[in-house]
């Protein structure tokens, strides 16, 4: 029997995509593999993924009695963007959707009397970020319970933005945090199209329908037009902060021209207010809750288990990191627009499996 399974599997194997199979085997074969009725093996991504709604799961080093009042831990991480985080092997979470039902799992817990946002992110969409700031503050009028920030390797731009919503922002000593601006990428690809003898035929209706086409060079009045939108953007953002951070010295443009600081400057310039860790942020809103005793509790899938503090929610797909066969501008269909995010790599958008 074994004998004569055998070449049949071999071909399935054969009939894979090389770039797939490369994918899974650099991944260790983590993705579920199934025969299929013709004998092709395929990936049974119906067995793969996080299943069930976030649940509190309480850390194992803190207090076990599950009546006790919680600080609730949110992670944010990676770029944020409103869009299933798909790909090979990936769980395939929605950063923006994930937000949401966290906070809500959190507001329908009696137990929880503060939350701590762990945001590791350079930022993302305009409208994701909003969206995420939005339900933030949301959750505090409704709640009324502290709310703290902990910035950790990256808190800039979109991410940044999303940390104004609370209460207290806490950086990490090594935090890079700011990039209070935004970018849109357009890349021109008429002469790389050239070279494989692809002549684009756009029919249009409305003069300036493509601006920011790559099949074309962008003119001075499309520019114009695309700086105008950006602008009004950046004014949005820099209003939240003057809302929410009145502190901040509005007259002093270098804190609002996309540069990115250190925790030390982001203090000076009171972009936030400690430097500390993740375990001063959980004391911060224990203090704030008027606790004497807490414990910690993070909302994750059922089979995505939390250890400590600092567990994530992956969510960069496996295979997009192996096969890295992204030029800017090939995929500009798949990308999103604005960003408030600080983007020194230009396919950094990528790492959303889009």
């Amino acid at each position: 029997m074994l004998r004569r399974t055998a070449a049949p599997i071999r071909r399935a194997v054969l009939l894979l995509p090389l770039a797939v199979l490369t994918a899974m085997l650099a991944a260790g074969c983590q993705q579920p593999l199934k025969v299929s009725a013709d004998a092709r093996l395929i990936p049974d991504f119906a067995t793969a993924g996080n299943s069930g709604p976030v649940r509190p799961m309480t850390l194992p080093e803190r207090c076990h009695d599950d009546a006790a009042p919680a600080i609730a831990v949110i992670d944010v991480d990676g770029v944020l963007l409103n869009t299933d985080f798909s790909g090979l092997s990936s769980p395939g979470e929605n950063p923006v959707s994930l937000f949401r039902e966290r906070l809500d799992a959190a507001a329908c817990d009696h137990c929880v009397q503060a939350i701590v946002v762990r945001i590791n992110s350079p930022g993302g969409g305009v409208t994701a970020t909003d969206i995420m700031w939005h339900d933030l503050v949301s959750f505090r009028e409704r709640n009324e319970i502290p709310v703290v920030a902990c910035l950790m390797d990256t808190g800039a731009g979109g991410a940044y933005y999303l940390a104004t919503a609370a209460d207290q922002i806490i950086a990490h000593p090594t935090t890079v945090t700011g990039g209070i601006g935004v970018i849109l990428n357009l890349y021109n690809l008429q002469d790389a199209l050239q070279q494989f003898n692809v002549a684009p035929i756009p029919v249009r209706a409305g003069e300036k329908i493509d601006i920011g086409s790559p099949i074309k060079t962008l003119d001075d009045e499309q520019r114009k037009l695309l700086q105008t939108m950006a602008n009004n953007f950046h004014d949005r953002f820099i209003q939240v902060i003057r809302d929410q951070r009145p502190e901040v010295d509005a007259n002093d443009k270098s804190n609002f021209d996309g540069r990115v600081f250190t925790a030390e400057e982001a203090l000076k310039r009171q972009l936030v207010d400690h430097i500390g860790y993740l375990d001063d942020a959980i004391c911060l809103a224990r203090r704030m809750a008027h606790l004497n005793h807490a414990r910690v509790v993070l909302y994750h899938r059922q089979n995505d288990q939390a250890h400590s503090p600092y567990s994530i929610t992956p969510n960069v797909p496996i295979g997009l990191g192996v096969v890295p066969i992204s030029l800017p501008g090939f995929d500009r269909s798949r990308l999103p627009g604005f960003l408030y995010m600080w983007q020194p790599e230009p396919t950094m958008e990528k790492l959303s499996g889009k």
